[in-house]
């Protein structure tokens, strides 16, 4: 216990699934959190959306573990939006030392039936989000001078070619280059940044679009049934906590000469 104590992590997708895990866990281990998520349409498929009800058990959470909680609704594509909760949130807390960029949507599609409007929005939530987080948060953190951990949420799509997923797969990769990119610029102000990519996991989104994509593989090359495949027996599914156990590491002063680094927590989904 207290191993992010006295800390303020601000996370993004916070009202269900991997969001709240890392809200919750985080909790747990000291921080006081900012929670952000749209709770409403966000352009997948699969999955219904993420509601007012989500982030307020979110807040029910946080609260028994005694810490506390300032959550709002926004949509990280909204650069403006971002900001007002980040400037409420360092007005209400005095600082933001930790990250947890985790938004994101994903879809199942051949590349060539993608729409433009879906691959825009694949790209503008999932990897611009990341950069408008950035943006708001990062002046701050410098100004403190407390250091910090920026964490991005990737996936195993950041690591290889997956089918099925063409515009997921580019923003998750185009992630990494984010990641090291400003990994290198922000570590003069010992602020580390550094990705998580999990494997499937059990999460709303993820559960939707697992039980979406079986269909659609059966029309595939039998050889794509099998890149979902894991060394580890894992069921192909993980659970949000195994993936909030890697943030609170990167958070915490355990990692503190860590950056730059692509963590898998995919039961070797990437091999």
């Amino acid at each position: 216990m207290g191993r992010v104590e006295g800390k303020v992590a601000f996370i993004t997708g916070a009202a269900r699934g991997q969001g709240r895990s890392h809200a919750v866990r985080l909790a747990e281990e000291g921080a006081d959190i900012v929670a952000m998520d749209i709770c409403g349409p966000a352009g997948n498929w699969w999955a219904p959306p993420s509601t007012p009800e989500d982030l307020a058990e979110t807040v029910r959470l946080v609260e028994q573990a005694d810490r506390r909680i300032l959550a709002r609704q926004g949509d990280v594509r909204d650069a403006g939006r971002v900001q007002e909760i980040a400037d409420e949130a360092i007005a209400e807390f005095g600082f933001i030392d930790v990250v947890v960029s985790n938004a994101a949507i994903s879809n199942f599609a051949p590349a060539w039936e993608l729409t433009h409007e879906d691959w825009q929005n694949h790209i503008d939530t999932n990897l611009t989000g990341s950069f408008n987080v950035m943006k708001a948060i990062l002046p701050s953190m410098i100004s403190a001078g407390r250091g910090g951990s920026f964490i991005i949420i990737g996936s195993t799509s950041g690591n290889r070619g997956l089918p099925l997923n063409l515009h997921y797969v580019t923003a998750k990769h185009g992630l990494v280059g984010f990641m090291r990119g400003l990994a290198v610029e922000a570590g003069q102000f010992k602020i580390r940044v550094n990705a998580i990519h999990p494997g499937i996991v059990n999460s709303p989104l993820g559960l939707a679009n697992a039980e979406a994509v079986l269909p659609l593989l059966d029309d595939q090359p039998a050889r794509y049934r099998s890149i979902f495949d894991t060394p580890l027996p894992a069921e192909n599914m993980i659970d949000p906590i195994d993936i909030s156990h890697a943030v609170v590491y990167l958070a915490s002063e355990e990692s503190r000469y860590v950056t730059g680094l692509v963590l898998n927590a995919d039961a070797g989904l990437s091999l």
